[in-house]
C-alpha cells in the first residue's frame, strides 16, 4: 500500500489495501479497497470509486460520481502500434453526476454530465448527451 502526495478535501475516505500518488480529491470522497488512482488525477466531492478500480494518469472526474468495481480507465490508445510509457498522456473528462458500471472500460474520451454507462461497457468515444449507454462500443439506449 502506498499513498504519497495526495491532496484532499474534508471527509476523505479510503479503505486499504490502496496506491494513490499525486492526486487529487475534493470533499466527501470515498475510495474502495485495492484501486489505484496515478498521478494528475482530480476527483470531485461526493464521489465514490469502488473496489479493483484503476484510474490512470490524466483522469478527471467531477463531482457526485460513481464508479463502479474493477472500471478501468486507459490513458493510450495504442494509436502508433505500441505502448506509450512516457508522457504526453491522453486525458480524459468526466462530467458531474456521472455512473459507470462495474467492470467498464473507459478509453480517453469526454463524459458529459448526467449519463449512465451500464456494467461492462466500452467507451471508446465522447459521449455529449445525458442517457444511458450499453454495450462495446456503448450506445445509448435511452
Amino acid at each position: 500500500m502506498a499513498i504519497n502526495n495526495v491532496v484532499h478535501g474534508s471527509n476523505f475516505q479510503y479503505i486499504e489495501p490502496i496506491n494513490l500518488y499525486d492526486c487529487e480529491f475534493e470533499d466527501n470522497v470515498f475510495i474502495g479497497p485495492f484501486v489505484e488512482i496515478q498521478s494528475d488525477v482530480k476527483i470531485g466531492s461526493d464521489t465514490r470509486v469502488q473496489s479493483h478500480s484503476f484510474i490512470c494518469s490524466q483522469v478527471e472526474i467531477g463531482n457526485n460520481c460513481f464508479i463502479g468495481h474493477g472500471v478501468m480507465f486507459i490513458n493510450d490508445k495504442f494509436s502508433n502500434g505500441e505502448a506509450n510509457f512516457e508522457p504526453p498522456f491522453e486525458k480524459t473528462n468526466i462530467g458531474n453526476n456521472v455512473l459507470i458500471g462495474s467492470n467498464s472500460t473507459i478509453l480517453p474520451v469526454a463524459i458529459c454530465d448526467d449519463v449512465i454507462i451500464g456494467a461492462g461497457a466500452v467507451v471508446t468515444k465522447d459521449i455529449n448527451e445525458a442517457g444511458v449507454y450499453v454495450g462495446n462500443p456503448v450506445k445509448k439506449i435511452k
